[in-house]
């Protein structure tokens, strides 16, 4: 059943709020067997629960030995709830087995054996007869009264080969078993798939982190695990961010590395994005949101953002220190004179992000935009006292010798005449 809510306008509660009271609502309701679930914002929206994680066994029988052991394990890990598998071991099954010693001894031959079975059961077209111009099959098989019950082969005999009948129940055992309604495999391996839901108050990567958890106290060494659905692509996406993270501050050392002409001017830049990281971090703390995927391009943005504070600060500090003032001198009035284009820029992101963290519309990114907002105010102000204190230390002058070359050997314009 697919519920669809109403706009946020039209209602008192949010998404969460109203999915957190189905799930305790239908986990008090007995006789039946329910999985709310909300679709992903990434990804198939039919994907199921949010958790899969796939248990690859090296044959049917250990997987069937150690499931029931992870599924009790796995239920009463607190950040995981409706845990279930997707291999289901309820399908009724009558194994037919023959006494092949008896079968022996009384003369009867295997193939007779199966070939009465197959009679009887097996729905076994023998021909064709037309009636009223329309061509019917003629089926051999026992009457429905004498097929219905499993124990109704005892009225089957086969013949001998001293042409004597047999009854057919004395010659095979019948064992009656619950097998899989079906085998899964995953990466050719005989697989089952732990899917749950995630308890209010945990992330994705919480649910992760319990399965593993579990797998490590109860899978045997010869198992292998995986992620599947939501869980792998959350996987997947949290390493390529982070790779885009690390990419784009090297992309942006080298940019400004080739700009100043100097190694260590982009380093005092680059020393915003830390400032920033550690306001997104706390105000995505203090709100009470998760390091996802949304809060972590926010993260991203941020290097772009905040680089460009410190640009105007060095910038303009190296100008005032190659006029002829000292760095400590130049620095102070770099950080005084950009105080007001620092501040018109920065406010104007901040007031351009904050409708979307505070929620405001349908399908906003909060976490995006708290997580913007919040380093954006944090590295600001940061700025103005940690990069002219790093500048000081690390900025240098030119090298005596060729401050002393330029001075005594003036530039020279070489002309070339026909």
């Amino acid at each position: 059943m697919n519920i669809y809510l109403v706009q946020p306008d039209k209602r008192k509660r949010t998404q969460q709020q109203i999915y957190s009271k189905i799930a305790r609502d239908v986990s008090m309701i007995t006789g039946i067997r329910a999985t709310p679930s909300q679709p992903p914002t990434i990804g198939s929206r039919f994907g199921g629960q949010p958790v899969q994680f796939v248990l690859q066994a090296p044959n049917f029988d250990k997987l069937i030995e150690v499931l029931p052991d992870f599924l009790e394990q796995a239920k009463v890990q607190p950040e995981l709830q409706f845990v279930d598998a997707n291999l289901r071991i309820n399908k009724p099954e009558i194994t037919l087995e023959i006494d092949r010693q008896k079968a022996t001894d009384l003369g009867v031959s295997f193939q007779d054996i199966g070939r009465t079975l197959q009679i009887a059961f097996g729905s076994q077209r023998f021909g064709y007869f037309v009636k009223d111009g329309k061509q019917y099959q003629v089926l051999g098989q026992v009457t429905r009264d004498k097929r219905d019950d499993p124990y109704d082969i005892k009225f089957l005999y086969v013949r001998n080969n001293r042409g004597e009948l047999v009854q057919l129940d004395n010659l095979i055992y019948l064992n009656e078993q619950a097998t899989p309604t079906t085998r899964f495999r995953f990466n050719r391996f005989v697989s089952a798939t732990i899917t749950s839901g995630l308890s209010e108050g945990y992330t994705l990567g919480d649910g992760i982190g319990a399965m593993r958890r579990v797998s490590t106290q109860v899978l045997p060494p010869e198992f292998n695990t995986a992620l599947d659905g939501q869980s792998k692509d959350f996987e997947e996406s949290s390493s390529s961010l982070w790779f885009m993270f690390i990419f784009a501050l090297l992309i942006i050392y080298l940019v400004l590395a080739a700009q100043f002409e100097s190694f260590m001017d982009p380093f005092i830049i680059l020393l915003t994005v830390p400032l920033a990281m550690t306001g997104a971090l706390i105000t995505l703390w203090y709100f009470g949101m998760t390091l996802n995927i949304f809060s972590q391009i926010g993260i991203i943005m941020l290097i772009g953002l905040v680089t460009k504070n410190a640009i105007l600060i060095v910038e303009f500090a190296n100008q005032k220190k190659d006029a002829g003032l000292d760095k400590i001198t130049a620095v102070k009035e770099a950080a005084i004179q950009r105080f007001r284009p620092i501040l018109m820029t920065s406010l104007s992101t901040i007031l351009g992000a904050l409708p979307i963290a505070i929620g405001v519309g349908a399908g906003s990114r909060v976490s995006l935009g708290i997580a913007v907002v919040g380093g954006l105010i944090f590295s600001t102000f940061l700025t103005l006292f940690v990069v002219p204190a790093v500048y000081t230390y690390l900025s240098r002058h030119k090298l005596k010798i060729i401050e002393d070359f330029e001075e005594k050997v003036p530039a020279r314009k070489l002309v070339l005449e026909d």
